[in-house]
């Protein structure tokens, strides 16, 4: 099968409307629309979640829910992920990115203890997992804290 040989199945493709296009058409005179009114008009209508002047159902229902602005977010690196670089190499948010670890370094960089590490390496980040330490230092490297 190729791309020239795909067609439609009988009845999937329907002829365009042709609107406006006499009254024998089925869609002439208004072309759909109906005689008078906001919708008849070009450009009319209303905006989404209008409701006709009636309070709409955003502004009916509660506010909920705290946002605490203080929050940070840490971009998350698993130390499984870390057996990508040479022995020996100081581990920075930089090289995360630059390797493509990290997307966005976000409030900092967290590493997390998921998997094992092999290589002897000195990551430094803002935050470590209890298990991410270990494992770190269980391999012969150094976890310095930003």
């Amino acid at each position: 099968m190729k791309l020239n040989e795909l067609s439609y199945q009988k009845g999937a493709k329907r002829p365009a409307k042709r609107v406006g296009r006499g009254l024998g058409s089925g869609l002439g005179k208004n072309g759909g629309s109906g005689n008078k009114g906001q919708n008849s008009r070009s450009g009319g209508g209303v905006r989404l979640g209008f409701e006709g002047g009636q309070n709409p159902i955003y502004r009916r229902l509660p506010k909920f829910g705290f946002t605490n602005h203080a929050h940070k977010t840490y971009a998350i690196v698993n130390v499984s992920s870390l057996n990508k670089f040479e022995d020996g190499t100081v581990v920075n948010s930089a090289l995360l990115v630059d390797a493509g670890l990290v997307k966005k370094e976000c409030d900092g960089i967290k590493i997390l203890g998921n998997g094992t590490l092999t290589k002897k390496l000195t990551v430094q980040a803002n935050k470590f997992s209890k298990s991410a330490l270990e494992i770190i230092n269980n391999a012969g490297g150094k976890a310095e804290v930003l």
